[in-house]
């Protein structure tokens, strides 16, 4: 079974109870990646998601590094200087924001089947990689 990626916003999604049906759409798919065994992010997630909790939704640090090391058992791809490269071609290729290169080399890297995000277009192909919108 492959991995499936995951963006930063269903994390944010996640622990923002006032998000209605994304938060709900949220804790649902990454409990059930979870215990699938078959969740992936990266570094890059993590850096992004600790930003947002701690700024955005006002969590308090320790309770977002909680979060964080909750996710440990994850595949997480840790990019590198070729990576970077790479996304820069996946930017030109796809005329992707800078960001979401950087993760779509990210979930490629990890060959995973599936990235879910409500940044790209839902059933959208990137190669081996389907962009999964969750809340469509």
């Amino acid at each position: 079974m492959s991995v499936e990626f995951i963006d930063t916003n269903i994390l944010v999604y996640a622990h923002e109870a006032d998000a209605g049906e994304r938060h709900t759409r949220s804790v649902q798919l990454l409990t059930q990646l979870s215990q699938e065994r078959v969740g992936a992010l990266s570094i890059q997630v993590l850096i992004e998601f600790y930003a947002a909790a701690t700024r955005k939704l006002g969590i308090k640090s320790e309770e977002a590094a909680q979060s964080i090391r909750g996710l440990s058992r994850w595949t997480i791809h840790q990019p590198g200087h070729a990576d970077v490269l790479r996304a820069i071609g996946l930017q030109t290729r796809y005329q992707l924001q800078w960001w979401d290169a950087l993760i779509l080399n990210s979930a490629i890297q990890l060959g995973c089947s599936v990235l879910w995000t409500e940044d790209l277009n839902d059933r959208q192909k990137y190669g081996s990689v389907t962009a999964r919108n969750p809340f469509v």
